[in-house]
């Protein structure tokens, strides 16, 4: 992990990076969403458990950060018998790139006001004097 945005502008970053970077990802999160890209359909909790190896509760966590992520979509089956499954998808791409866009932009201003409020505060100091030595 980076410590500063100096070192991770010098870093090279992969695509999935940037899931990271942008929602605070875990290493399974990442997992679980490249399971469900890579999946041909959508896909049960059970079998993403079984493709990442982890218990059906840790899987479910990580399908719920990601959902609360946006990167993916829930989709509810009904049984013709009655009851229901869910299956999850990954989100549209360029749903996804405009919201990482809009996160970037908010926080390019915050950033901006920021450095204002710094510029401001310290150019007061700066115009300090130093009293001469007798």
């Amino acid at each position: 992990m980076t410590n500063s945005l100096a070192e991770m502008l010098r870093s090279d970053m992969e695509c999935e990076g940037l899931l990271e970077c942008f929602h605070g990802l875990k290493e399974l999160d990442k997992r679980c969403f490249r399971e469900l890209v890579d999946a041909e359909t959508a896909v049960t909790i059970d079998d993403l458990s079984d493709h990442v190896d982890r218990e059906r509760s840790t899987v479910y966590r990580s399908v719920q950060r990601l959902l609360n992520a946006g990167l993916i979509q829930k989709e509810q089956i009904n049984y013709d018998q009655g009851g229901y499954y869910h299956v999850y998808k990954p989100a549209d791409p360029g749903a996804i790139r405009e919201d990482m866009q809009r996160l970037l932009n908010d926080w390019y201003a915050e950033m901006g006001q920021l450095i204002q409020e710094f510029e401001e505060k310290y150019s007061d100091a700066a115009d300090v004097s130093v009293p001469a030595e007798s």
